[in-house]
C-alpha cells in the first residue's frame, strides 16, 4: 500500500506495539491482541523495523544476542542461538565486528538474525530491503526465501514491488486502512483499484499487456 495505508499499524497491532480499539489478533489460537511485546515474542511473533537502532558500540553477536534472551535459559543458550541466527543469515565471519562497522545491508541482516533468535514462527518484516541496491536486496530476499521454505511464516511490508513480485505467495493491499484486495501477486498486479491506489501508471501499462 501507499505511504500512510496503515502498514506499519497493523504490524504495531499485531505485535503489541499498539492496541487495537476492537478486533482480535489470534497467535496459535489464543486471542492476544492486547498482550505486551516481549509476551508476544515469546508466543512466536518475531519483529524487525524500517528504522534501524543497533546498539552501537556492541559485537554483532552481542546485538543477535539481545533477541535471544526472550527464551533462552542461560547465557550459554543465548549464546548458541546467536550463533545460530547469525549462522541462517551469513553473518557468522563479522560476528565479532562492532555493529557500528556495518553496512545498510549487514545491518539490516543483523536485525533480521536479531528477531531470528527469539525463535519465532511468524516473522513480521517492516521495509527489510530499504535503502538497499539491487544486487543487496537480491541477497536479502534470498535469505528470507530460505526462512520461508523452512516452514517459518513471513509477512514483510515492502515498496519494491519487483521484489516481491517474485518472492511472496500472497499479496495484502492497504489503502487508508482498508483492505481493498487479497490474492496471488499476479492477480493483484493487474487489478484496476490497486494500479489505482499505489502501482501507478507504468504498472498499468504492464496490466494492459
Amino acid at each position: 500500500g501507499p505511504n500512510g495505508a496503515g502498514k506499519t499499524t497493523l504490524f504495531n497491532l499485531l505485535n503489541g506495539f499498539q492496541t487495537p480499539t476492537s478486533g482480535q489478533v489470534f497467535v496459535n489460537g489464543k486471542d492476544m491482541a492486547r498482550s505486551k511485546p516481549h509476551v508476544l515474542c515469546r508466543a512466536g511473533v518475531g519483529r524487525t523495523f524500517q528504522i534501524m537502532r543497533p546498539f552501537t558500540r556492541m559485537s554483532v553477536r552481542d546485538n543477535v544476542r539481545t533477541g535471544a534472551y526472550v527464551r533462552a535459559g542461560s547465557e550459554a543458550e543465548a549464546a548458541e542461538v546467536a550463533d545460530d541466527a547469525l549462522r541462517q543469515v551469513g553473518l557468522s565471519a563479522i560476528a565479532e565486528q562492532l555493529a557500528g562497522e556495518l553496512t545498510t545491508k549487514e545491518l539490516r541482516l543483523m536485525e533480521l538474525a536479531r528477531a531470528l533468535a527469539g525463535k519465532p514462527h511468524t516473522l513480521l518484516l517492516d521495509e527489510t530491503l530499504a535503502g538497499l541496491g539491487r544486487d543487496e536486496a537480491a541477497e536479502v530476499v534470498a535469505v528470507i526465501r530460505r526462512l520461508s521454505a523452512s516452514g517459518m511464516t513471513v509477512a514483510i511490508i515492502e515498496h519494491t514491488m519487483q521484489a516481491m513480485v517474485q518472492l511472496v505467495d500472497r499479496f495484502l493491499v492497504l489503502d487508508h486502512g482498508q483492505v481493498i484486495m487479497e490474492g496471488a501477486p499476479e492477480e493483484v498486479t493487474k487489478n484496476p483499484h490497486v494500479i489505482e491506489a499505489y502501482l501507478g501508471k507504468k504498472w498499468s501499462a504492464h496490466a494492459e499487456d
